[in-house]
Order: structure tokens, then C-alpha cells, then sequence
């Protein structure tokens, strides 16, 4: 039997878990994956926590216990979710171990709430980063414009970063920038480089969501005939842009310091339309030395029918810039994409992080009635 993960992984691309449950981790199928499955690294964003706890009853000794203690619905979610995420470190040390600490992470995100707020941003992910207290942790600061000063201070405090919801190319030069600064920085202030990762997240299906629906808009055979091309082209420009910086003179100086390159990791790489083969933001994404993070299912397909044809991105450069320029030129406004996409992402996130507090909150005060507590357990 063909082990399609193993060759994927052979080419150079780390294959991570878009997701994180206590049912996952209690069952083994987490340690499973990763020791059957090649999966070599795990992120969650507030949106597959909120299913988390939704879904299951396994957090609920832990519930009547912070219930019992009275804690408030922030605190309690934060408790519970970060204890998820240091188990899922501990699962995933040993893909650590063996990559000498470019794999085996496990991403944690700051508050949604606070994307938008730099100063915010940064103290939570100090507060993540002592929490949790594991090296192969990362912490998830998303690419808004307050966002990026929050990344460099937080590489410069010596702190592991994903940064996530990067739509743009302007907006990931400006990511691999703030790297830069606050991997300069962290040298500047005596911390041991070779110990800080970083991942570059790059959404990729959400794109095409956005981009075909304005193409079908339109209506033109020109523009229907670009439907499900923006997506890949717009994420193989964003690999020559992380090619040229990663190249360059400033970068090398920080590499003979022992720094890591921080790694281009493809997101939101499960299909969103049923017409498109099911592993396309895979086989169209093969490089070296990037990540693809996929939700369990396509995990599955790939292992299944995924074609790995060797790296599919170098030299694709000047066809995926026609990609973009024809969706360009038939009238899709790719600017407003990207912003669009950028605030529904926080939008989204925000959303997920109300109701996974409202979830959380239903069980905090079910565990104190329970237990002839008062409903105040539950405050905040």
C-alpha cells in the first residue's frame, strides 16, 4: 500500500492537524496520528475549541471543579483549553525532539477579541506562553495591522509565534518583516535563536470562496473560467515572496546566529466547493520547507488518492501572477478580497470565542447547581 502522507513529507512538507480535542487526546487517536500518520504538528483556533466543548463531556470533572472554585467563564476557558494544548505538546515532544524543534508544535490563539489591540495582544501571549509552559508551544497572533507589532514583541520576549489570517501578499511581506524585527530583537536581548519557531499562516480556500463568488458575479465565460485558480496562484506568490526575503542578506545574518526560517503553513486547506477534488490545496501547495495544516478529513483523502507530483509551486511563479492579473482585469476587486476576508476571519473567530464562553458558562452554573453551589460561579 502506497503511504501518500510519507511521500508528501518526503518532499518537504510538514503535515500538521487543523484540530484539538480532549476527546482526540483521552483516546490516543492524536499520538496515533502522529506516529502512523506523519503528523508532525497540531493547530486550533477558537473555533474548533468551541466545537471541543460543545460536543463533549469530558471536561466535566474539570468543570465541577472550577465551578466549585468559582471561578469566572474566562478563567475557566482558559484553564481548560490550555491544559488541552499542554497535553498535545506532550504528545507531540517527541516530532520535536526528532526535528531538533521545527516540528512537534501545537498552537494556542490569543483572544479574538484583541485583535485589534497591540499592547492587549502582547501581555496575552506573554500570559499564554508561562501557562501553557512548553517549548514546542506557539502562540497564534493574528496579521492585523495592530497584530504586527504584537508579533515582534513577542519573538523579541523569546516566545514561539503562528501568525494567522494572512490573506495578502502585502500583508504576509508585512508579517515576514515584523519576523525579521523581532527575531533582531530577541538576538539583541541575549535570547538563544535556535530556540524560537515561527510559522507564517497563509489562508488558502477561504480565498476562492471569496474570489468565485464575485467571479460568478460577474458573470463573463472570462471570468467563470477563473473559478478555483486564485486560491493556489495567490499562496505559490506568497512561497517566492518568503523565497526572496528568506535569501536575502539580512536573513543570513540572523541564520548564522542560529535562527530558524519562520515557515510559510498553509491554512483553511480543506475544499469549501463539493466540485473541487478534495486535496487540491494540497497537491497544488507541495514545497520544501513549508507546512500544510488539514482538518482530519483531508488528512484521510490524501492518505487515500493524494497525488504527490514533487514540488508543484517553484517555477509556477509566472502563471500564478497571470492568475491574479486576469482576475484582476475581470473586475474583481482583490484589495477588497483581502479585506473582506481579513475581517470576517476576526469576525468569524470573535463569534466562536461568545459561543465557546456561553458554552462554558451553561456548564459552569449546571456544575454549581449540582453541586449546591451558588449560580455566581459562573460570573463574568
Amino acid at each position: 500500500m502506497t503511504d501518500r502522507l510519507k511521500e508528501l513529507s518526503a518532499t518537504g512538507v510538514a503535515v500538521w492537524l487543523d484540530d484539538l480535542s480532549r476527546v482526540r487526546l483521552q483516546s490516543g487517536s492524536l499520538d496515533k496520528m502522529r506516529r502512523e500518520q506523519h503528523v508532525v504538528g497540531v493547530t486550533t483556533n477558537p473555533t474548533i475549541f468551541a466545537k471541543a466543548l460543545a460536543d463533549a463531556d469530558a471536561y466535566d470533572d474539570q468543570l465541577k471543579d472550577l465551578a466549585a472554585q468559582g471561578v469566572t467563564v474566562e478563567e475557566a476557558v482558559r484553564l481548560l483549553t490550555s491544559y488541552d494544548v499542554r497535553w498535545a505538546c506532550d504528545v507531540m515532544k517527541p516530532a520535536y525532539d526528532a526535528s531538533n524543534g521545527v516540528d512537534g508544535r501545537v498552537s494556542i490563539e490569543v483572544d479574538p477579541r484583541s485583535a485589534h489591540l497591540t499592547e492587549k495582544t502582547a501581555s496575552e501571549a506573554k500570559t499564554l506562553w508561562w501557562l501553557v509552559d512548553r517549548p514546542n508551544l506557539f502562540i497564534k497572533i493574528p496579521a492585523t495591522q495592530a497584530g504586527l507589532p504584537a508579533i515582534t514583541a513577542t519573538l523579541a520576549a523569546g516566545i514561539s509565534v503562528n501568525v494567522t489570517l494572512i490573506f495578502s501578499l502585502e500583508r504576509y511581506k508585512a508579517v515576514m518583516q515584523a519576523f525579521l524585527d523581532g527575531m533582531e530583537q530577541a538576538k539583541a536581548n541575549g535570547h538563544d535563536l535556535s530556540k524560537i519557531g515561527s510559522v507564517a499562516s497563509f489562508f488558502v480556500s477561504r480565498v476562492d470562496t471569496e474570489v468565485d463568488k464575485r467571479l460568478e458575479k460577474i458573470g463573463t465565460d472570462e471570468a467563470k473560467a477563473l473559478r478555483g485558480k486564485a486560491a493556489v496562484a495567490n499562496a505559490q506568490l506568497a512561497y517566492q515572496a518568503y523565497a526572496e526575503v528568506f535569501g536575502s542578506d539580512r536573513w543570513k545574518a540572523l541564520a548564522d546566529a542560529g535562527a530558524l526560517p519562520q515557515r510559510p503553513l498553509w491554512a483553511s486547506t480543506g475544499t469549501k466547493n463539493p466540485d473541487y477534488k478534495d486535496t487540491v490545496y494540497v497537491e497544488e501547495l507541495i514545497a520544501p520547507g513549508t507546512v500544510n495544516t488539514m482538518p482530519e478529513a483531508v488528512i484521510k483523502a490524501y492518505e487515500d488518492h493524494g497525488d504527490t507530483r514533487g514540488d508543484t509551486v517553484t517555477g509556477s511563479y509566472a502563471d500564478a501572477q497571470k492568475v491574479m492579473d486576469d482576475v484582476a482585469a475581470a473586475g474583481v476587486d482583490l484589495d477588497d478580497v483581502f479585506r473582506v476576508l481579513e475581517d470576517e476571519g476576526v469576525e468569524n473567530f470573535e463569534a466562536s470565542w461568545a459561543e465557546l464562553l456561553e458554552d462554558v458558562k451553561k456548564s459552569l452554573d449546571a456544575a454549581a447547581q449540582g453541586s449546591g453551589n451558588p449560580s455566581d460561579a459562573a460570573r463574568g
